[in-house]
Formats: structure tokens, C-alpha cells, sequence
């Protein structure tokens, strides 16, 4: 007779601890863990098929800042393009300076031709040499007197203040043309520029411009008045070429 182990006399197998009631605890089910292990959050799972991808938020480019969208039409602001209208007193400036830049010469250049007209013109027939009633010697006085008095120096020097100004004219279409801005556009800081683009116009589109400047002077020149009420500050010239007139400074 064996006298092993002072708790278990007879030998007896030891039992499983039992539940209340003397049940036995329910074993957990395998891949689920057990009584008094943390729960975890299910996954969300895409459909068979699809792989997993992560949402990332959408960045733009490195030194990119974020700019607002421009309404259709308007100017893109931050490339360098102007965006005020320019005033009816700026323009009106400027075409006066411009004005002066190409015709200061050729309106010199008219005087001297006048005077030199007006004093040819005062020559007068010589016919104390033609004896009396000797028609043809007072012919020939009359026409040496009208060659003579013929102003080819005056006729030159207006052909010529005719050449200037055409060619100042041509001058300020290129300047127009190419920058937006002749030499009074830029002294009172005004461009010319397109409606759409706010891009130069070219020399092509600003002759056609200029040749309906002529509009303007129709009806009392109210249409070089028009900017004064105009929403765009334009001129009959402008809405014909789509053309607007704006502020560099």
C-alpha cells in the first residue's frame, strides 16, 4: 500500500476543472482567440479581384502653389499680364503724346512749306519791256512769272513732312504691334492687348485697328467718348478687334 501523494490518497486521475453546475467550459473555437484575449477589429475587405489599395491624398507638385480658377475670358493673373482697365484720361494721354512723338517734325516741316508757297505766289509779270499791244510778249511775261513762281521747294519739303509722318505712323504700329505699348502708352503706362489672350496684337491686327480708329471720329467723335460709360472702357475700334486697353501701373 502506497502512501504517494498526501492529496490524492487513492490514487485516483486528476479531472478537468469544471464550470459552475459541474460543467466543464466550453473549448474556443480554432483561429478565434479565447475567453479574456483582446478582440480584434475586422477588416474591411475589397471584393475578389480587386487588389487592396491605400487612399492617398492627392498633392500637387513640388513649389506648385494652389491658385484659384479665373473666369473664362478674363486675364490669367500671376503671368506677368496687367488686369485693370486703363482710365479714358490715360488714353486720351497717350495719344496726345504719341502725337506729338511723330508730328512735333512734320508740322514744322508743313509751316516752312506754306511760307515758302505763300512768298512764290507773290511774284508778279514783268511786261514794262513788252511794247503796246504786243500780246505775245505779255504772254511770255505771264508764263515766265507762274514758272518761276511754281513752289518745288515747298512741294518737297511737304512731300517730305508727308513721308515723316507716315513713317511715325508705321513706326507706332510695329511698337503696338509687337510690345502692346507705344512710346506714350508706356510713358502713361497703358497696353494694348486682346480681350481673349491679353497677348499683343501683331502688326497685321493693329493696322486694322488703327483703320478703325476712323469710326471713332463719326457722330461728333463719340466714339472716342464711348470709354468714358463703356463697362470695358472701349472704343468703337476696340469692340470691332476685340481689343482692350489696360493698366501696367
Amino acid at each position: 500500500m502506497s502512501f504517494g501523494d498526501p492529496n490524492n490518497p487513492y490514487g485516483q486521475q486528476p479531472q478537468a476543472p469544471q464550470g459552475p453546475y459541474g460543467q466543464q467550459p466550453p473549448v474556443p473555437p480554432q483561429g478565434q482567440p479565447g475567453y479574456g484575449y483582446p478582440q480584434q477589429a475586422p477588416q474591411q475587405q475589397q471584393p475578389y479581384g480587386y487588389p487592396q489599395q491605400q487612399a492617398v491624398p492627392q498633392q500637387q507638385g513640388y513649389g506648385y502653389p494652389q491658385q484659384a480658377a479665373t473666369p473664362y475670358g478674363q486675364p490669367m493673373p500671376g503671368m506677368g499680364m496687367p488686369t485693370g482697365y486703363a482710365s479714358w484720361g490715360a488714353r486720351a494721354g497717350a495719344l496726345l503724346l504719341d502725337g506729338l512723338i511723330i508730328g512735333a517734325v512734320p508740322t514744322i516741316l508743313y509751316i516752312i512749306g506754306g511760307v515758302m508757297a505763300a512768298s512764290s505766289a507773290s511774284v508778279t509779270p514783268d511786261t514794262t519791256s513788252c511794247p503796246p499791244g504786243d500780246v505775245q510778249c505779255i504772254s511770255d511775261a505771264y508764263n515766265t512769272a507762274a514758272e518761276s513762281a511754281t513752289p518745288v521747294g515747298a512741294i518737297i519739303v511737304m512731300a517730305l513732312a508727308w513721308l515723316i509722318l507716315v513713317g511715325g505712323s508705321f513706326f507706332l504700329m510695329a511698337k503696338e504691334g509687337s510690345t502692346g505699348q507705344t512710346p506714350g502708352k508706356k510713358a502713361l503706362g497703358v497696353k494694348v492687348v486682346r480681350e481673349s489672350t491679353g497677348q499683343p496684337l501683331g502688326f497685321g491686327m493693329t493696322f486694322v485697328r488703327y483703320l478703325c480708329r476712323y469710326l471713332n471720329g463719326l457722330l461728333c467723335g463719340i466714339g472716342w467718348l464711348w470709354p468714358l460709360w463703356d463697362e470695358k472702357n472701349q472704343t468703337f475700334a476696340d469692340k470691332m478687334v476685340s481689343t482692350v486697353v489696360v493698366a501696367t501701373k
